[in-house]
């Protein structure tokens, strides 16, 4: 799912009934109605001092509009006509907001929400954010997100945090996805809520900078919410839709989404838990002695946890793309179908709005 929402306020009017005044007697006094409760206050709460890493840029979406020199809003249907992901939904800044007074939050929110609704040619809205042509960052850095999927809770619905290249090759006009790498920080679906998917996407071959359908490599470990670690074996849609106060889904409440990005290597973690660290080259991971061109995967034990490590990402000489700069996507989806929509097709009894609040978004330098 490529890649939720919108923050209903609701104003009940009182309705007040009139009756005539009639022989021998008065009419009741209407109720008085209660008093109004306390103004949901959320205290902003400074960004996070790391040791050994410096504040480079970063959102906290606590003014009143959405920052439009840090982002871009994507609109439309994308590739294909549906992102090349097999999407439904048409992508529009209406569904892109700032909310206030959610539960949990630092502050305000930014609001992305994905909504059943006519509009243009299709039956379903979403919004994309991103800072493409605004901010990229590559090696050396920490990229983080703090976020509530709170209502992505049926099979077909999903959010996803996640960045794409900004630099292409010498003498291009463009770059061929997955010849420039693709990065899944967050990648959520209602089809499989006890487990967020981070991933790397990359191409055997440069192939004149061409798509080709075989041309993809791809390396992706699941993050059990109820673990906090890999699990044993990797999960199949099933169990949807979980409580809202589940806590061992994604949708049960905010957590921080992070990239730690290395010369050699990226480290994916939830809540400060490395779950996935994909190495570039082919021998970094598993050193045999020699480099076999095997792009080896396996579930080790790291630091007491299980832990998805995986190799190699750069295979050709024309560009290495984890070494260039990416810039970063917050979007979401409504699924078309189960063979090319991760997260599968939307079901009819899915609930919408589909709303995914995003506390703040990070980006630190290491020192």
């Amino acid at each position: 799912m490529r890649r939720l929402c919108h923050y209903t306020l609701l104003i009940v009017f009182p309705v007040i009934f009139l009756s005539c005044k009639k022989s021998g007697g008065d009419s009741p006094a209407p109720p008085t109605p209660p008093p109004p409760g306390p103004p949901v206050n959320n205290p902003v709460i400074p960004p996070t001092v790391y040791t050994g890493y410096n504040l480079l840029w970063n959102d906290e979406f606590d003014g009143s509009q959405i920052d439009l020199d840090k982002w871009g809003l994507e609109t439309g249907t994308g590739v294909d006509g549906n992102f090349g992901t097999g999407q439904v939904d048409r992508a529009r800044p209406d569904n892109a907001t700032i909310a206030a007074g959610i539960s949990g939050a630092s502050g305000n929110c930014l609001a992305i929400a994905t909504k059943k609704e006519a509009y243009i040619d299709r039956s379903y809205t979403s919004a994309r954010l991103t800072t493409k042509d605004k901010g990229a960052w590559g090696p050396g850095h920490r990229i983080e997100a703090r976020i509530w999927a709170r209502d992505v809770r049926y099979k077909g619905q999903g959010f996803a945090f996640w960045m794409m290249p900004q630099e292409i090759p010498a003498g291009q006009a463009s770059l061929m996805w997955p010849q420039g790498g693709e990065i899944d920080i967050m990648e959520y679906v209602g089809a499989i809520p006890g487990h967020n998917l981070g991933s790397v996407h990359y191409a055997w071959s440069w192939e004149n900078n061409q798509y080709q359908s075989w041309n993809h490599g791809h390396k992706g470990g699941y993050y059990s919410y109820q673990e906090k670690e890999v699990p044993a074996g990797n999960p199949a849609y099933g169990g949807w839709p979980v409580p809202a106060t589940d806590l061992t889904a994604g949708s049960g409440g905010f957590h921080i989404y992070r990239i730690d990005w290395y010369e050699n290597r990226i480290e994916f973690a939830i809540d400060d838990q490395v779950y996935h660290i994909n190495y570039f080259n082919d021998g970094d991971a598993f050193d045999n002695g020699m480099a076999d061109g095997q792009d080896q995967d396996a579930k080790i034990i790291v630091n007491g946890k299980r832990t998805f490590v995986s190799e190699y990402s750069h295979h050709f000489p024309e560009w290495s793309p984890f070494s260039h700069k990416f810039f970063i996507l917050l979007t979401a989806g409504v699924g078309g179908n189960d063979n090319q929509t991760y997260g599968g097709a939307i079901v009819s009894n899915a609930v919408f709005p589909c709303t995914t609040f995003i506390d703040w978004v990070r980006v630190y330098k290491r020192n």
